[in-house]
């Protein structure tokens, strides 16, 4: 049996534990728990990398902690539109979608578009028409509604500005989610899902949709998740950068999420993290933040959840 490892986020930011309180961190750490755990034990019962990171994602899609599914943020037009993708780097087979709505895991349609279309991406009502040809699970509005998330759209609704979840001072659900895993036969997967940023316009889409900046997986070199502020991912290609550093320059996982994240990304000015795994089962977790919402768990050693820098 190989080793079988999991790395999954809940996002990056401004996390400083003055801002958070007791009840909320344990809230927080009891839905990472949660999340890994599924994930993990996907992988002990010999499923796929592919079908544990799209477990794990689902149970933080599920959680209105979590900007994703059913905890995403407000449009500038008070709805919600959400992005997910996700890759088997056994084959290179990819699928995501953009600006959906109404999904209730965003993560199992970018799934379904993977194995069940000739195609990587869909977006808007194409993605929704598929989703009902796949018979995918449909919520109501109501359901995406969080008392938190409303206000914190109030805030900034009518301008131009949008509130990143990770803003100083303001104990936010703290963005994007994710995921990479190993299974057992050697192969790497990986998969992100967010609800965007609050009070963006109706038709943005950041870097967790798009495979190479936000997600990448390649069995050869590595899987990656991505969380941040999705503009400089994309103009950085921040996930297929790592796998390149790997294969190109023979760097370890580590050094090259450090290099990527810590200087190339900096220098664009852009803030965030990632999770990584590699074919050896070996974990990196980077973020230039004040934290990162993260946990991994690797064969026959305990798993470890954590929040802040210091952790």
């Amino acid at each position: 049996m190989n080793k079988i490892a999991i790395a999954i986020h809940g996002g990056a930011g401004t996390i400083l534990k003055k801002y958070i309180t007791p009840e909320q961190e344990e809230a927080y750490k009891k839905g990472l728990k949660h999340a890994l755990d599924v994930g993990y034990a996907a992988l002990e019962q010999n499923k796929t990398a592919v079908e544990s990171v799209e477990l794990s994602i689902i149970e933080m899609e599920n959680s209105p902690l979590f900007n994703a599914g059913k905890g995403s943020v407000f449009t500038n037009k008070g709805t919600h539109e959400m992005d997910a993708s996700i890759m088997d780097g056994k084959t290179l087979y990819a699928g995501a979608i953009a600006l959906v709505h109404n999904i209730k895991n965003p993560i199992s349609l970018a799934r379904q578009i993977m194995e069940k279309s000739e195609h990587v991406m869909l977006a808007g009502e194409g993605a929704i028409e598929f989703a009902e040809k796949m018979k995918c699970k449909f919520e109501q509005d109501s359901y995406f509604y969080d008392e938190f998330r409303y206000q914190q759209w109030l805030e900034v609704k009518g301008s131009d500005k949008v509130q990143l979840d990770h803003a100083v001072n303001k104990n936010k659900k703290i963005g994007t989610i994710g995921a990479v895993a190993l299974d057992a036969l050697g192969n790497l997967a990986a998969g992100t899902s967010t609800g965007g940023v609050t009070n963006k316009k109706i038709g943005r889409i950041g870097d967790s949709p798009l495979i190479g900046s936000g997600t990448y997986a390649n069995n050869s070199t590595c899987a990656i998740s991505c969380t941040g502020t999705g503009e400089f991912f994309m103009r950085g290609v921040v996930a297929y950068d790592i796998s390149c550093l790997m294969e190109y320059k023979g760097m370890s996982l580590e050094d090259a999420c450090h290099e990527v994240v810590n200087n190339k990304l900096l220098k664009l000015g852009g803030d965030g993290g990632l999770v990584g795994v590699d074919g050896n089962g070996n974990i990196a977790i980077s973020f230039n933040t004040e934290g990162m919402y993260r946990a991994y768990k690797q064969f026959k050693k305990p798993g470890v959840i954590a929040i802040y820098k210091e952790n």
